[in-house]
């Protein structure tokens, strides 16, 4: 259907809990964040690439530069959502993704609420210096890989 939105290439599951709301029991906006940053670092170790060991050798790590969020619906305690994550582009140095937090709503067109659309980049950095880096190529190769 045209109205369907495409399959994300990488997608985790996240269940709302107490400690994600405020008093009235939505999640607090800044949590999103926590959600859409999880979903990077799941898709990070789904193509082999262990945080950890980044910073060790070659002393790099991925940091977000820019984000730009749009909230349409609120979550709710005990929702439970569908965070995606799709690759834009991958520049020398930084990596532009496309993400979503979706909640199943079968009477919704395409069966799915969309609650938060996003916009964010993330650069390469040396971590000792927290100076800009290039991405290794054997790096860059596995996240250029669909998978």
């Amino acid at each position: 259907m045209e109205n369907e939105p495409k399959p994300a290439a990488f997608s985790i599951p996240v269940r709302v809990y107490y400690e994600d709301t405020d008093a009235g029991g939505v999640v607090y906006y800044a949590n999103y964040l926590k959600y859409l940053e999880r979903c990077r670092t799941e898709w990070l170790r789904r193509i082999g690439v262990d945080q950890s060991d980044l910073l060790r050798d070659p002393g790099i790590a991925f940091v977000v530069r820019s984000v730009n969020v749009d909230y349409l619906k609120p979550a709710r305690l005990d929702d439970a959502l569908v965070v995606d994550l799709d690759v834009d582009s991958i520049g020398r140095a930084q990596i532009h993704f496309r993400q979503r937090i979706r909640r199943a709503n079968p009477a919704a067109p395409g069966g799915w609420d969309e609650l938060i659309a996003g916009a964010i980049q993330i650069v390469c950095v040396n971590s000792a210096q927290m100076k800009i880096a290039s991405i290794p190529p054997s790096l860059r190769s596995r996240l250029e890989t669909p998978q």
